[in-house]
């Protein structure tokens, strides 16, 4: 286990290539986070590398350019196109979000790193077959989405995979891929360089770790799970029940809380129970649970981050609040909603403001995982209102 401790390190210092390091200053990064300025040089070594940091830390990028460098590099001699890394995400969107991440920073390489993301509910299985075909340098999926590719023999090759990236690894197992994972990686080299990220290592990360990595470093951050409150500040309102409304409409209306706002609550009905109610008072808001499809869920996440709606309302179900806990039995149960969905963990929402707890979180780490959705990276949040 390694305990790292801060040192200021900038990205022109970690021998990144001149077209990554366009792409990273074209958006905006002024320095690197903590977890990548330590984590980066250990990956460009070639290490097995367990990555646990909190949310909003850059865990994408911590991953993403050492993975870019990588291909780059092997490029210089390479005089066949194929697969050489994949990433694989317990959901669509973390897919979706990954694949936005490694694009932006490939922007400035041309055609020369290819990336294709077979998990894009938006993509046909004829247009994810033709992507495949084509062997991007890097494939994004969910584990029983590249498993059905791998199985099917002639459609993707896995045989030169250099790098494999596992996102949020603490939740593949508890949404039911166990199995899928273990079947996929006898699709892989015998030797290949393997990164696990997650926000909490737990008995399934530990699992995971003996499947598919060969003498790890394991990053832990010397760091409190939740931001410092000169980034990010806390509040608490203690009400009944049934007065909750009332204050989040007062909050809403006389602009106590201002800007883009996630409120979350505890269950799908209560979802759109507090939407209705803000919307009898003009106040408009969108919604997102995993009963919605998955295309809608992605939509969703876009009009918020484009700023068509200010207010998103989250549930998170007792299952997905448990990154921990044990395996689904049926990932897609009519009733229980998709298990590849869960808004407190993983999704970039982007210049969130406020986190609105008008449901408190069940456990702390939930708790953690919410208040992460602003304050992401070195960014600060104004405020972080909270109603119990």
């Amino acid at each position: 286990m390694s305990q790292m401790t801060q040192k200021t390190v900038q990205f022109h210092e970690l021998e990144l290539d001149q077209r990554i390091l366009k792409a990273v200053a074209q958006l905006g990064w002024q320095q690197p986070t903590l977890i990548q300025s330590t984590a980066i040089p250990l990956l460009l070594e070639g290490k097995d590398v367990v990555v646990r940091a909190r949310t909003g830390s850059g865990k994408t990028a911590t991953y993403a350019l050492p993975l870019i460098q990588k291909i780059l590099n092997s490029k210089l001699n390479a005089s066949e196109q194929y697969v050489s890394a994949v990433v694989l995400a317990p959901t669509k969107e973390l897919c979706r979000q990954s694949r936005k991440v490694i694009e932006q920073l490939v922007e400035s390489c041309g055609k020369v790193v290819r990336v294709a993301d077979i998990a894009d509910s938006s993509n046909d299985t004829v247009t994810q077959r033709h992507a495949l075909s084509e062997s991007p340098d890097i494939v994004v999926a969910t584990p029983a989405n590249l498993l059905a590719y791998a199985e099917a023999g002639s459609v993707v090759d896995l045989k030169h995979v250099e790098t494999l990236v596992v996102d949020e690894a603490d939740l593949v197992f508890a949404y039911g891929y166990e199995k899928d994972f273990k079947r996929l990686i006898k699709h892989l080299p015998p030797i290949y360089q393997a990164v696990l990220v997650s926000a909490t290592l737990t008995d399934d990360v530990a699992r995971m770790k003996g499947l598919c990595l060969n003498n790890p470093v394991t990053l832990k951050l010397e760091e409190p799970e939740l931001v410092p409150q000169d980034q990010l500040s806390h509040q608490r309102i203690l009400a009944e029940e049934n007065d909750k409304p009332a204050i989040l409409y007062a909050l809403l209306k006389l602009r106590l809380i201002r800007g883009k706002s996630i409120i979350f609550v505890n269950s799908i009905d209560r979802c759109y129970k507090v939407r209705l109610f803000l919307e009898q008072f003009g106040i408009r808001a969108c919604v997102l649970n995993s009963e919605l499809p998955a295309n809608i869920r992605i939509h969703t996440i876009s009009q918020f981050n484009k700023g068509t709606y200010d207010i998103i309302i989250a549930s998170d179900e007792h299952h997905m609040e448990k990154p921990g806990g044990k395996s689904a039995t049926n990932r897609k149960s009519p009733r229980s909603g998709d298990m590849e969905s869960s808004a407190s963990r993983g999704i970039d929402f982007q210049c969130v403001n406020n986190v609105i707890n008008f449901d408190f979180p069940r456990d702390v780490t939930s708790y953690i995982h919410r208040a992460g959705r602003t304050a992401r990276g070195n960014k600060r949040a104004p405020s972080c209102p909270l109603s119990a």
